[in-house]
């Protein structure tokens, strides 16, 4: 299934002017505050009526304003989680999942069953709402959008209100949902984290309009992304397999590049992960390094460099099949004459990777 928008909307002092195709899994909507995220959404919802576009989902239209044609919202076939995740608070969990009922039908206890697995609260059904904590709560209102059958599912900044362990707690079920939900999922965020954690595809806007998109491995490895990504989150996604976890607190892993161990992940052996390894983390060498205390030095070739307005220099390296972003200073790119096509090794910090950059990839296995 797919989702194809084009959309035109003026508001006093700003247009949106967007158009992009989101296939099957997690399309991330990314941008800073103003940028037209939740104005998409919303036009996709049928939540807004834009001045023109067209709204496609698996081949059936729900807007073509050219035709003035207009589905309502509750024809859509469209889950929506919001960031204030809004259950009913007289209702129980399992009231409030039942209150999302399938276009022709209530859902049968078989696919409720399946939800409520797949998202963790089989055994919150007998709880209320305000019994329950702030990643329980955004659980239950995705169940709910589920359980409508929806041909998409839209979340915008379903974790922006929750602290970080509810943050942590939730994002490997977001990982499930993005690997079984098998419709196009719209996710809004402005954080580069929750985006390389789970998102297949990325769209950047700026000021309403689309500057960026493409897989998310290419879109957060390209060093001419970082003006929107900004420079302290400048990072790339990286794929590893599970090898194998040592006695002593170390998981190691396997890259295109080579080895990378990493504080212990829990993840089985031979499990796909998605590392994301941030550009200031990573330290560059011209020979190979040798009697240092950090475990990870991964080989590559320098394919671009991108000079700031400061001193620092973005330099983008191939390692085996992945990208590897560094920040460094001028002064540095200078001595160690770093160039296009030059070979480099990239040393990174075994305890430089934080557990919450460190994630599922089920989609690759």
């Amino acid at each position: 299934m797919s989702l194809s928008v084009s959309l035109r909307h003026a508001f006093p002092g700003f247009t949106l002017d967007a158009a992009f195709d989101a296939p099957e899994g997690v399309t991330a909507l990314f941008g800073k505050s103003g940028s037209g995220k939740t104005t998409v959404v919303n036009a996709v919802a049928g939540l807004l009526k834009p001045d023109a576009g067209t709204v496609t989902v698996n081949g059936r239209t729900l807007l073509e304003t050219a035709q003035k044609l207009y589905v309502p919202t509750p024809q859509r076939r469209v889950g929506y989680v919001f960031q204030d995740a809004r259950l009913f608070p007289h209702m129980s969990v399992a009231k409030n999942l039942a209150y999302g009922r399938w276009w022709g039908g209530a859902p049968s206890a078989k696919d409720t069953a399946r939800i409520t697995d797949l998202l963790g609260i089989d055994h919150l059904l007998d709880r209320a709402p305000l019994a329950l904590s702030g990643g329980e709560i955004q659980r239950v209102a995705m169940g709910r959008a589920l359980l409508a059958r929806p041909d998409v599912l839209l979340l915008d900044e379903p974790l922006a209100a929750l602290d970080a362990p509810r943050k942590a707690e939730i994002l490997p079920y977001l990982e499930r949902l993005r690997s079984e939900a098998e419709i196009p999922i719209l996710y809004v965020s402005h954080s580069v984290a929750e985006v390389a954690r789970l998102a297949t595809t990325v769209i950047v806007l700026e000021d309403g309009k689309v500057v960026r998109t493409g897989p998310a491995t290419d879109v957060l490895s390209d060093p001419t992304a970082v003006s929107q990504l900004g420079v302290r989150d400048a990072g790339a996604v990286i794929q590893a397999r599970v090898l194998h976890h040592h006695d002593d607190g170390l998981s190691e892993l396997e890259t295109s590049a080579g080895r990378l161990f990493l504080p212990r992940v829990e993840a089985q052996i031979g499990a796909t992960l998605r590392v994301r390894i941030q550009a200031q983390d990573v330290i560059l060498s011209r020979t190979r390094p040798e009697g240092l205390s950090a475990l990870n030095i991964l080989p590559g070739t320098i394919t671009s460099l991108l000079k700031g307005d400061g001193p620092g220099v973005l330099v983008q390296m191939a390692s085996g099949d992945d990208q590897v972003l560094a920040r460094v200073t001028r002064r540095s790119a200078q001595a160690l004459e770093l160039t296009e096509g030059a070979t480099c090794y990239a040393v990174v910090k075994t305890v430089s990777v934080a557990r919450a950059d460190i994630g599922s990839d089920r989609a690759a296995q």
